[in-house]
């Protein structure tokens, strides 16, 4: 199963963790400077009118740190936080609870915005741009309409699909930010924070080792780092070099790229079923017993990423990079 892979970027539980680690304030928030910059700007500049910081919607795949900037949004502007997520706003009652709770100022984030039902989101409008909320209570000949009035706020949504947004959704949000992969440095400056944190000593060779397999993902080098402390403690002397790093992530079946053993079935699938494509994603879906879904949202980006992957307008293609990095021998093809 996808959700038991050591580097998946779905949130796991054992991920629970993180909350420990995660930086507090936008300074201390390593790597996405545009975005940092952008928001360090506008809460300033929010701060500085007496007025609440304009709707933010974040986007991009799992594991960037979207949760951990809407707290530090939320600690920038002296707000308290409340949290819920798109799924579990399923009846107008459930989001006028979360409204009817929020105080002046206050920061509501929604994670996975894009999964509310859609008679949900309208009757999120009126609340995002006039602070009201407006809904129709009781049934049949009874119902009536109640307005209620709702102190200024800020939300802040974050979702790993916005192209499933209705336009009239994203268009109240005043502050988009795309999240981006990590570089192998910024990963490598979040595992040494994180090793300061825990207190676990790690060498440079063995952060950079760390960081490259890391998927470009902080939740992905948290997680390992915290899976090779374990190898370090039993294995070695507490503190996590390069060889440890090494043994561990070898035992973890995690490679030099960070791909896995899913990936290696995808790719391989892909080359030797397929002839490397083009061939698509619903053949290569069947191939591998998955989903759809899950190919597009947890294993391709990365693949894509990496230039491990391509996507033409006739398919799926394993690139080159693909058959050199599984040591399969590569053959121009004319078309």
């Amino acid at each position: 199963m996808e959700e038991e892979r050591v580097i998946t970027n779905k949130e796991l539980k054992e991920d629970t963790f993180e909350t420990s680690i995660r930086p507090d304030s936008i300074d201390e928030y390593i790597g996405q400077a545009d975005v940092k910059e952008n928001i360090s700007v506008f809460i300033e500049a929010a701060k500085r009118r007496k007025e609440p910081l304009d709707h933010v919607l974040l986007y991009g795949p799992p594991g960037l740190g979207k949760t951990t900037l809407a707290n530090i949004i939320a600690n920038e502007l002296g707000s308290n936080l409340k949290t819920a997520s798109g799924p579990s706003i399923e009846k107008s009652g459930d989001l006028a609870a979360i409204l009817s709770t929020l105080e002046p100022g206050d920061v509501l984030f929604i994670d996975e915005i894009h999964r509310m039902p859609r008679f949900i989101e309208e009757i999120l409008y009126p609340a995002m741009e006039d602070f009201t909320l407006d809904i129709i209570v009781g049934s049949d000949s009874s119902t009536r309409n109640i307005k209620i009035d709702l102190p200024p706020f800020t939300l802040v949504g974050a979702t790993t699909r916005a192209g499933d947004l209705t336009s009239p959704l994203r268009d109240r949000f005043g502050i988009i930010a795309k999240l981006k992969y990590y570089t192998v440095d910024e990963l490598k400056q979040i595992i040494e924070r994180t090793s300061r944190v825990l207190e676990v000593p790690i060498d440079e060779d063995a952060a950079i080792n760390l960081a490259k397999r890391s998927r470009g993902t902080p939740r992905i080098a948290n997680r390992l780092f915290k899976r090779v402390r374990d190898f370090a403690i039993v294995k070695g002397d507490g503190i996590i070099d390069k060889e440890i790093v090494d043994m561990a992530l070898d035992r973890l079946k995690v490679d030099e790229l960070g791909l896995d053993e899913t990936d290696h079935q995808l790719l391989k699938a892909i080359i030797e079923r397929f002839n490397g494509g083009p061939v698509g994603i619903e053949s290569i879906a069947s191939s591998i017993g998955e989903e759809v879904t899950t190919i597009e949202d947890v294993y391709e980006p990365y693949l894509l990423q990496t230039g491990l992957l391509k996507r033409t307008a006739r398919g799926r293609m394993a690139t080159k990079k693909a058959y050199d990095h599984l040591k399969i021998e590569y053959q121009e093809r004319l078309f």
